[in-house]
């Protein structure tokens, strides 16, 4: 490579990471509740050249003239996914600025008169166990986010859409994202239509017991606000108290050899605050020195379960080798930290973990963890939908006036709850994103696999396994696609085959 294009290309990796770090940390405080409103379009404009056409035109050139498999391949393809991200968010970030004020302020009124933040609302439903005052603050939310919420979310999918045709990369959205991902999700989309067959009997087994018992619900009544509720699962708080929970799962992570913080690296944010957002978040500002953790608490081991995943990732991005070029840190194949959390989030769903770390009685445990599978075949099939829904929003075959009634018909069929035509624009994850999440499901199920043959059944408390994984996993960044680090790894594929035997083993 002629050294003029190397110079530049690490000017622009230099531009790159400044770039990142001031737009994270604007997310981070934005989001954490700290600030009502996010100022995105100065940040953008600050840092213009990172993403200019001459820096588009240099990794597009970069991208074309490497040879297909080798390093400089690799490195450009994140590059240019890095880029074209960062042109969609430089066109969208005022209305990106709109949705997040209106987030932070917006208020749902009941016909009773009584307010609830819309950023608590998720919140609400979930510990709400009447289904006539829920299922009214959940048609509240959802009238309120189809009149205002709703639209900005369709105009944004639109203009990305736009702005994606515009660059050229390749014949339409779906085949601009294949390119720059490293893999096609015409397979993975067919993989979630067999996955859902595969599971249809069994679902339609568990899902009216678990109805009836847990909610006092026939299959027919139940929506997505009983969703919420159902897999909230209040009777199983006592064993998971919000007191300990801090305290448990930094313990749990010390036994295996690790510092659940990275020694200062990771910054916890897990108090609850006025504007803060009910999704829990792991924002990296600086990569692997500053990383904040941020939980805004729902209760029970839904809380641990998210401290956990977030956790998984916050530890990915503290110890990743300081050496790797910014490409290798920021950016890549996020299934891979998504398979990270999830391999950390499984521990509550592990015999052993729980009985080490929870409250849970030996009579409570088979309950507890039939519940769990329970939630992962619904959380896996759910995702599976959703996928299929996004392959369509995105392919353009179907008009956007016509998605929210494929969107319901969707989810519905999966779930067996109804979901609201509100959210068909605003249950839809960034750029696929569903995909990394079900990649990462698949990921984590080899990695468990992988870690109890080399450290036993019990790997999570060696104190020789959390040196492997820092070394092995979190030390590479996301150099790697997930199906390569799984090849690297466990000498396996991924798929959806350990999930159902897991999930198999715990509804028994």
């Amino acid at each position: 490579m002629p050294r003029r294009m190397e110079d530049g290309l690490d000017a622009l990796r230099e531009r790159g990471e400044a770039f990142l770090v001031e737009l994270s940390r604007e997310y981070y405080e934005a989001h954490a509740g700290f600030k009502g409103e996010a100022q995105l379009q100065p940040i953008f404009a600050r840092h213009a050249r990172a993403f200019d056409d001459e820096a588009l035109a240099q990794v597009q050139e970069r991208f074309r003239d490497a040879a297909p498999g080798s390093e400089a391949h690799r490195s450009a393809r994140m590059l240019l996914d890095w880029l074209v991200e960062s042109r969609c968010g430089r066109e969208l970030a005022a209305l990106e600025e709109r949705e997040i004020a209106w987030e932070a302020s917006a208020v749902i009124r009941g016909n009773d008169g009584a307010e609830e933040p819309y950023q608590r609302a998720s919140i609400t439903i979930a510990n709400t166990r009447d289904k006539k005052e829920r299922q009214a603050l959940d048609d509240a939310r959802a009238t309120l986010v189809a009149a205002e919420l709703a639209p900005l979310k369709r105009e944004r999918l639109e203009r990305e859409h736009e702005v994606v045709a515009s660059l050229g990369i390749a014949d339409g959205y779906v085949a601009t994202w294949e390119a720059l991902s490293g893999f096609p999700i015409g397979p993975l989309r067919d993989a979630c239509g067999q996955f859902l067959r595969d599971t249809q009997a069994m679902w339609d087994d568990v899902l009216p017991a678990f109805l009836k018992r847990g909610l006092k619900l026939t299959a027919s009544e139940a929506t997505r606000a009983d969703a919420l509720a159902l897999m909230r699962a209040p009777e199983f708080d006592a064993a998971f108290p919000a007191v300990s929970m801090e305290y448990e799962v930094r313990w749990a992570v010390s036994e295996m050899g690790v510092s659940p913080d990275a020694h200062g690296r990771v910054i916890f944010d897990t108090g609850d605050r006025p504007g803060k957002r009910a999704r829990a978040f792991c924002s990296p500002v600086r990569i692997p020195d500053e990383v904040y953790l941020v939980l805004r608490p729902h209760g029970g081991q839904n809380d641990w379960m998210t401290l956990m995943h977030e956790l998984g990732h916050a530890l990915h991005f503290a110890n990743m080798e300081r050496a790797l070029p910014f490409e290798f840190r920021w950016l890549g194949d996020n299934s891979v930290t998504e398979g990270y959390a999830m391999l950390f989030d499984h521990r509550l769903k592990d015999r052993g973990w729980l009985a080490r770390h929870s409250d849970l009685s030996k009579s409570d445990m088979p309950t507890y963890l039939r519940t769990a599978g329970f939630e992962e075949l619904q959380f896996l099939r759910r995702y599976c939908a959703k996928l299929i829904y996004e392959v369509e929003l995105h392919s353009g075959t179907t008009p956007w006036h016509a998605l929210p009634d494929l969107y319901v018909e969707t989810l519905t069929t999966a779930t067996g709850f109804r979901y609201q035509a509100a959210d068909a624009f605003l249950d839809v994850d960034p750029r696929f994103y569903a995909a990394r999440y079900l990649r990462a499901w698949q990921l984590q199920a080899l990695l468990n696999e992988s870690l109890c043959e080399r450290f036993n059944e019990d790997w999570w408390r060696n104190p020789h396994a959390g040196p492997w994984i820092e070394a092995e996993l979190f030390g590479h960044g996301q150099r790697e696609l997930a199906t390569e680090q799984a090849a690297r790894v466990t000498g396996r594929e991924l798929s959806f085959a350990p999930l159902i035997r897991s999930i198999e083993g715990m509804l028994q």
